[in-house]
């Protein structure tokens, strides 16, 4: 297994693991297992758990930003840039149900804590997501909220819909997923 290959099996490995156990069910041996790599291995790419956790949540999130971004309306009306994002986030996590329950543990632990602070309140850093809804607040397009607020009435929903998607209690189609995309919009819209 060549150096990047190891690197990307130890961070899939971590991403099963906490998906599975959540983060104490996942000790970097049962992840050196797991990867297929001597545990000693991890350690020459990741000083310990805390980094190997934050590693594999920003590699998920290129991942999934890829994706949702794939076909992206760039400079099309706020509520069109919206409905794209949404329903690639929504078909994204029922698409990739570990990855999903990885995110949501990274999300409800310290690790998350930082990061959705930092994403949230910091100043945009080219979040597309956080660059739509503050834009849209100051073209007076959504209600005149806080942007941690705006992100939480309308991802919020759509989150608790997928998880209940996964869980086997709605069958969520693409015009299912569409439905609930813009009712997440109407929630905010002027």
């Amino acid at each position: 297994m060549e150096k990047c290959d190891k690197r990307d099996a130890v961070i899939q490995a971590a991403l099963e693991l906490v998906a599975e156990h959540g983060f104490h069910g996942a000790p970097m041996a049962l992840v050196a297992e797991r990867a297929g790599v001597a545990a000693g291995t991890i350690y020459c790419y990741f000083k310990g758990k805390d980094e190997l956790m934050v590693e594999a949540y920003r590699s998920l999130e290129a991942r999934m930003l890829a994706r949702v971004l794939s076909g992206y309306p760039k400079g099309r009306p706020v509520r069109e840039r919206f409905l794209h994002i949404g329903r690639g986030v929504a078909r994204y996590m029922i698409d990739c149900p570990i990855e999903f329950r990885f995110i949501e543990q990274f999300h409800n632990s310290p690790y998350g804590v930082d990061h959705r602070r930092e994403k949230l309140l910091g100043a945009g850093d080219g979040n597309v997501v956080i660059e739509l809804l503050e834009g849209a607040r100051g073209e007076q397009i959504v209600k005149d909220l806080p942007t941690p607020v705006l992100f939480a009435l309308t991802f919020g929903p759509l989150i608790a819909v997928c998880r209940d998607a996964i869980l086997g209690f709605i069958q969520l189609d693409d015009a299912l997923i569409d439905r609930s995309v813009e009712a997440c919009w109407d929630a905010v819209r002027r």
